[in-house]
């Protein structure tokens, strides 16, 4: 009983649409109705601004590490990074916004901040490079997915955490199948490209 209430609260945690009540709340904006339509922190950089954006930013990730933090409050046998999934899940279909949530990156970087925090900088810093020099968020995104599995596949070898590899193949499937339409513009030459870098 206490492994499917941590498991609902996590998809709960992840379910929290932080880009759609900022949106609200501060702006009086539904940020489904601009941009690109998506929930996510790209979208809230991009229609409300920066300092809307890094606190959207900031609640994602916050809301996968408080996922795989739970067993620290709740009794349960089961492994944090499964608990993670399900807040990843809740960010992609979220219930408080009609199953129609975000792209799971910040929120999947929040995991690994609870779980091993060093990928989760070494995400930060490729992040940043790779935006650096693609200035395409999306593609970043879609980039930092294969770094997380390179890094995994050297990391298992050393310590024999195998579920943290499959978890992070899991991870990256999501984020890569959510881009699905951004792949396409990429291909197209469409896709837009960040100023401030």
């Amino acid at each position: 009983m206490e492994t499917l209430f941590a498991v609902i609260a996590a998809y709960v945690l992840g379910s929290i649409p932080a880009g759609l009540w900022v949106g609200k709340a501060f702006y009086n904006t539904d940020i489904r109705k601009m941009g690109s339509g998506n929930l996510g922190a790209t979208n809230a950089f991009r229609t409300l601004g920066k300092k809307a954006g890094a606190a959207v930013t900031l609640i994602d990730i916050l809301k996968g590490t408080a996922a795989v933090l739970l067993p620290l409050v709740i009794e349960t046998d089961i492994h944090p990074l499964i608990l993670g999934v399900a807040a990843v899940v809740g960010h992609i279909f979220p219930v408080f916004a009609g199953f129609r949530g975000g792209k799971a990156v910040a929120t999947s970087g929040g995991v690994l901040l609870a779980y091993h925090w060093p990928l989760f900088v070494v995400m930060v810093l490729s992040f940043f490079l790779v935006l650096k020099l693609t200035k395409i968020v999306s593609l970043t995104s879609i980039s930092l997915g294969f770094i997380a599995m390179a890094y995994t596949a050297v990391y298992v070898w050393l310590t024999g955490d195998w579920l943290l590899f499959i978890v992070i193949v899991i991870l990256s499937v999501f984020i890569i199948y959510r881009h699905r339409s951004n792949i396409a513009r990429i291909r197209a030459g469409t896709e837009p490209k960040v100023k401030w870098m």
